[in-house]
């Protein structure tokens, strides 16, 4: 993989909102004093009449954001996931969901790849949190392509949009001419009989060079790009699952409360299936590289091909 093209998510973020600012003149950004991490200062540097630091003071920021979203603009708020959703669920409920404002919130260090900062700015959680909130669309993108396409599409989406991008860097895998980004449409990367795997974020890659190495123990796996968790894709998830009769999922996040539970929720209703979900398994993370942090928490497609073989038996 070394000669793979990789980007991190939230380089994708800050270039995107530069490239749509001459294209959508209502474009607003703000940040909580991270632009150089969330990558926002590339939109600062190019419009900074457009952009607002608000310091460290994300419930502020939020504030903020909710009254340019009454008066026609379309913010973006950045912050760390584990500030964006976490410090800030009260507001993002209360001051963007409640009144179904336009805000968008650009979420960046998401997950454990935000390594050596550790447990306390791991946020795990964040996917279900966000989850939770009536009106809510939630996004995860699986690289550059996909994130930059993401972003325009929430700029064209009437409503409160989360954004989760990460920290590391991650190899691009939607450079093809007939890749389309659609917001609630899973896209279905390798078709298979035997098990359906559902990935999303970073866990996409990973999934595929999984797939790989068990299609040569001969097991045909399907891989489905999940990258808006909600609205879910339920019928390409369940036409699958109908398929192979057997789903593993794959997230860098809890397996409480995200992608995971969403597919179990929409397998129990409509099609009971034997579901194994890989992911963090009510734990925090710890302090390290994201790379040995992927790897001891089976993220990696070693750790989902060995999960996949024993769940398969």
């Amino acid at each position: 993989m070394a000669d793979v093209k990789k980007v991190a998510t939230r380089d994708s973020y800050g270039n995107a909102l530069a490239e749509c600012g001459a294209k959508y003149p209502n474009l607003v950004v703000l940040d909580a004093d991270l632009a150089g991490a969330t990558k926002t200062g590339v939109f600062k540097k190019a419009f900074p009449d457009r952009f607002i630091d608000c310091g460290i003071a994300e419930c502020n920021m939020t504030g903020i954001a909710a009254g340019l979203a009454t008066c026609g603009k379309v913010p973006f708020i950045s912050s760390f996931a584990m500030f964006a959703a976490g410090r800030n669920f009260e507001q993002v409920r209360n001051s963007i969901a409640y009144p179904r404002l336009n805000v968008k919130i650009g979420a960046t260090h998401a997950g454990i790849t935000v390594g050596e900062d550790g447990a306390t700015h791991q946020c795990n959680e964040d996917i279900a949190l966000m989850r939770t909130i009536p009106g809510m669309t939630v996004i995860v993108p699986s690289d550059d392509v996909e994130a930059k396409a993401a972003v325009e599409a929430a700029i064209n989406h009437d409503g409160p949009v989360y954004l989760r991008f990460g920290r590391a860097a991650v190899p691009v895998i939607n450079e093809n001419a007939d890749y389309k980004f659609e917001i609630g449409k899973g896209v279905v990367l390798r078709e298979g009989k035997d098990v359906t795997i559902v990935a999303t974020g970073i866990c996409v890659a990973e999934a595929l060079a999984a797939a790989e190495k068990l299609a040569a123990d001969g097991i045909d796996t399907e891989v489905i790009n999940i990258h808006t968790i909600k609205p879910l894709d339920e019928e390409t998830v369940l036409a699958s699952a109908k398929k192979t009769g057997k789903v593993i999922t794959v997230e860098e996040h809890s397996v409480i409360g995200g992608l995971g539970s969403a597919v179990c929720d929409a397998l129990c209703a409509k099609l009971p299936t034997p579901v194994l979900k890989i992911g963090m398994n009510d734990m925090f993370g710890e302090s390290g590289s994201a790379g040995a942090l992927v790897k001891k928490y089976g993220l990696d497609a070693d750790g989902i091909y060995s999960k996949a073989k024993d769940f398969l038996k």
